[in-house]
């Protein structure tokens, strides 16, 4: 459930015309309901009631300031993969006691900011980042708190850019080699040892993918105890996937069940990192068509949203469901939906039966809440755009749509260049 949806012939965001925003905040218009933003957490959050856990919402999803301040008032903590995200959700005020590290190439620098923090844990990826920590840890006097993340070989049956639990992947350490990994991590001096950690991708659709690697991970957490070593959290990711087209994945409460059920008798707390789950259907980008056109037989609405903006069409070839901010009386034909950036690559939608939009309409481009702005870029030196929150009938500019000026920023041109 969301909360934009049709008055009359007007697609409203909560009790705000969509037209309203994008005549006043032109486009491309990022836009996010906080009453859906909210809802989806606590359905996520009330799911895992009757265990001991621990939300942290993955910031890679969408890491604006607000978005992550109006979860960590519901209670949420973060799920970090850099540095600069760990900033950002202490900028938006999270309790770094709340705040996982994930990610597999963190820098010294980095390691070391998270130490300072005080964060709850690094989810460690690799026998040399382990040593990494240590070494880092040694060097600021402090204990690091980790998790290994071990990698158990399911397939997530999901696109193989997002999944991330194969041996093929980059991600985590071998399940069969972990329990070395353990005992080597217990003789160092300056790593505590807080769990186990694992993910497996995202937009996971069935449950069958996380039970089977739960089962890994439960076996797996037996065994350290077996050998002396306590294991305070199970940190079992994120992925579940949510409906952008004819998608049905299982319900967080049905996905609580099944999870609970796996590890109810293990005596740990879980640490949870939904992203799209939480984000995805709270956002749209709202685009204008700025020309038709008709070639060969093929149309062409051309947009000023690109991939840029939306990266995951291009990308992934995802699919994103198109919807007219003002209902007209239109025909339907077969057409895509197309940017201004200079690559073929460059759409939003593919030969699909859309409304024949006409030069000036508004389109919205929905389940835009979880990686879109994050994955957005200045490509073709294009000023990123702006971002709201909505709330009822108050919207708020939560980001500031990029000027000229801001594409230059930072870059100097050498005084030896001057002289011509």
């Amino acid at each position: 459930m969301n909360y934009f949806n049709y008055r009359g012939d007007d697609l409203y965001c909560e009790d705000i015309s969509i037209e309203e925003l994008a005549e006043e905040h032109e486009t491309p218009l990022y836009i996010y309901s906080f009453g859906t933003l909210r809802r989806h957490y606590q359905v996520f959050d009330r799911a895992f009631a009757e265990v001991p856990h621990l939300v942290c919402f993955s910031a890679k999803a969408n890491s604006n300031i607000a978005i992550l301040r109006a979860l960590i008032n519901e209670g949420s903590g973060v799920d970090v993969v850099s540095g600069g995200e760990l900033y950002r959700a202490l900028k938006a005020g999270a309790d770094p006691r709340k705040i996982v590290y994930s990610g597999v190439g963190k820098r010294p620098e980095e390691i070391r900011y998270a130490l300072e923090s005080d964060i709850l844990m690094f989810n460690v990826e690799s026998s040399q980042e382990l040593e990494a920590i240590n070494d880092e840890a040694g060097a600021t006097r402090k204990k690091a708190p980790v998790a290994l993340r071990v990698n158990p070989d399911v397939d997530p049956r999901t696109h193989p850019h997002i999944s991330t639990g194969l041996k093929e992947n980059k991600f985590g350490i071998d399940i069969d080699a972990s329990l070395e990994e353990y005992l080597r991590a217990r003789e160092l001096e300056n790593i505590e040892i807080k769990g186990v950690d694992c993910h497996i991708g995202s937009q996971i659709l069935e449950l069958m993918p996380f039970l089977d690697a739960l089962r890994r991970l439960r076996d797996l957490v037996k065994c350290l105890r077996s050998e002396g070593i306590e294991i305070q959290y199970l940190d079992i990711g994120g992925g579940l996937g949510i409906t952008y087209d004819r998608e049905e994945p299982p319900h967080p409460d049905e996905y609580a069940k099944a999870v609970i059920e796996e590890v109810r008798d293990l005596d740990c707390t879980l640490i949870l990192e939904p992203g799209r789950v939480i984000a995805g259907n709270a956002g749209i980008l709202v685009a204008r068509v700025l020309f038709t056109k008709e070639r060969d037989g093929r149309n062409f609405i051309i947009v000023d949203a690109g991939m840029n903006d939306l990266l995951r069409p291009s990308f992934y070839g995802s699919y994103h469901q198109v919807l007219p901010v003002r209902k007209r009386k239109r025909e339907t034909i077969v057409a895509n939906i197309v940017g201004p950036i200079c690559e073929s690559g460059d759409f939003l939608v593919k030969n699909r039966e859309i409304p024949s939009f006409k030069r000036g309409d508004l389109v919205a481009i929905m389940s835009a809440g979880a990686y879109g702005f994050t994955m957005s870029s200045n490509y073709n030196s294009r000023p990123r755009a702006s971002e709201l929150l909505v709330s009822g009938s108050l919207a708020s500019v939560i980001k500031e749509r990029e000027t000229w000026d801001d594409l230059t920023k930072g870059e100097t041109i050498p005084e030896f260049l001057m002289r011509y």
